[in-house]
């Protein structure tokens, strides 16, 4: 009798999983909103607009994406947390998301409970580069012009608080300088306004600037990675350039609201996964943007974000670096 009742119950609760994660899929919503919480132009915005095909495809719904700006990305992932846990908006973000709570004393969300790990996108080195008038050729050149001319020169980042802003921050105080900060909302803005000539140079993960380098309008300086990038051999890296061992990582990453049933955010996740390893996109990531895609699930994401929050976080609060939500 022991026996059978055990049976029964091990029967009830599979069957009560089953019913569970059968209701959750069979509820999937018919529209899927992609929040960006960066301008258009931008490479967080780029991935959005390059999955939207495929996962609309995967998911059998239409998906929109909505560009939700601010405060270091904080409010657009704020606007996810309270959405409704079923799958319908998902938050497609980027590296500052790891910082909001070392640099927002009272950010809007707290982005370990109010979230849940979706997917992992991949990682690509922060490039630090100057507008092509200018006279830098290497970084010592950009650390003797600010030693020459100290609050002169500046670099634009696409927001205060992203691992851009953070590095150069590490970088100039390591280097005794001071290099002026000119922080942007977005890449498409800060890096209009390098090669417009309004500020000096920018720190930028090489997926957003890139593209910008063949034509000339911008020249690269230095690389963030630990090894040099194939796209740019003849560049240094910041450990080759007197910065040991110095490494600053762009990441890419989806969330969704906690809450979410755990069914929906595989089938979320196995979608974008599916997607990314397709012959087009994945090209396109990896060639033109130089992301090394790493298309890790929720697990693989939870473990690498709360690395970065550790890592980067310390250095908001040893700068003392804040902003205001």
């Amino acid at each position: 009798m022991k026996l059978a009742r055990r049976q029964f119950l091990a029967g009830a609760t599979g069957a009560l999983a089953s019913a569970v994660t059968t209701g959750a899929l069979s509820q999937q919503p018919t529209q899927v909103t992609l929040v960006v919480p960066f301008p258009v132009g931008g490479s967080t915005d780029a991935l959005a607009r390059l999955v939207q095909a495929g996962l609309q495809r995967q998911l059998a719904a239409n998906v929109i994406i909505e560009n939700k700006a601010g405060a270091v990305g904080s409010i657009g992932a704020a606007q996810v947390a309270r959405s409704k846990p079923d799958g319908s908006v998902l938050l497609v973000t980027f590296d500052s998301h790891a910082v909001i709570p070392a640099l927002i004393e009272k950010p809007p969300l707290d982005i370990n409970s109010d979230l849940e790990p979706v997917f992992l996108v991949g990682t690509a080195p922060y490039v630090i580069a100057a507008n092509a008038s200018r006279p830098f050729k290497t970084f010592a050149d950009v650390i003797a012009a600010a030693r020459e001319k100290p609050g002169k020169v500046t670099y634009a980042s696409v927001g205060i608080g992203t691992i851009g802003h953070l590095a150069m921050t590490m970088l100039a105080k390591t280097a005794g300088v001071e290099i002026v900060h000119v922080p942007y909302k977005g890449g498409g803005p800060a890096i209009n306004d390098v090669i417009g000539g309004h500020v000096d140079m920018i720190a930028g993960s090489i997926a957003l600037v890139l593209p910008h380098l063949a034509g000339n309008n911008l020249r690269p300086l230095m690389q963030l990675g630990l090894k040099r990038q194939a796209a740019l051999a003849d560049v240094p890296t910041a450990n080759e350039s007197g910065f040991p061992s110095f490494e600053a990582l762009a990441w890419w990453g989806v969330f969704a609201p906690k809450g979410t049933p755990r069914a929906v955010i595989e089938r979320a996740s196995q979608a974008f996964k599916a997607v990314l390893s397709e012959d087009e996109p994945s090209r396109i990531l990896r060639e033109t943007q130089q992301i090394t895609l790493l298309l890790e699930g929720p697990e693989g994401l939870r473990t690498f974000f709360a690395r970065q929050v550790d890592i980067w976080g310390k250095v908001v609060r040893d700068n003392g670096i804040t902003v205001s939500n």
